[in-house]
């Protein structure tokens, strides 16, 4: 049920205008900020504020699969289904940089820089560069644990 709600949720967001490190929906976000506000709208309160992260290195510390090793539950990137987090490297061995949320069997649901959030096709080069995949939590797991 949750994964419906996902989507639904980052749709809302197509259209805002990408802006680095920032998460509001219409106001601007980067792909990191698409899945604060996802998990905002459906859980409340963030658990973490994420640290500050380069917008394109391609080398560095990999604060963002960190982050979402934390917060999200890790599943085989080939099992991912819509309502899922994908993590990407733009380059094989460099640290994650990139991030959107599967819409469907072929599409995900991101923000990128100079392009405001949309949804665009999983293409080869996309599934190429997949490092991770990550679910939400159900709703009750949060309160149970």
């Amino acid at each position: 049920m949750i994964r419906a709600q996902v989507v639904a949720e980052a749709q809302r967001w197509i259209g805002t205008p990408y802006h680095h490190q920032a998460s509001r929906p219409g106001a601007g976000c980067d792909c990191l900020g698409l899945v604060r506000g996802v998990w905002r709208a459906l859980y409340g309160e963030e658990p973490e504020t994420p640290p500050p992260y380069p917008v394109r290195a391609l080398s560095g510390d990999d604060l963002l699969l960190a982050v979402f090793r934390r917060q999200l539950t890790e599943i085989p990137k080939d099992q991912a289904e819509a309502g899922d987090v994908l993590v990407f490297a733009w380059r094989n061995a460099s640290p994650a940089r990139h991030c959107g949320i599967q819409s469907s069997d072929h599409h995900f649901i991101h923000a990128y820089w100079r392009h405001s959030v949309s949804e665009t096709q999983l293409t080869p080069w996309w599934r190429r560069h997949c490092l991770a995949a990550f679910s939400f939590p159900e709703r009750d797991s949060l309160w149970d644990s």
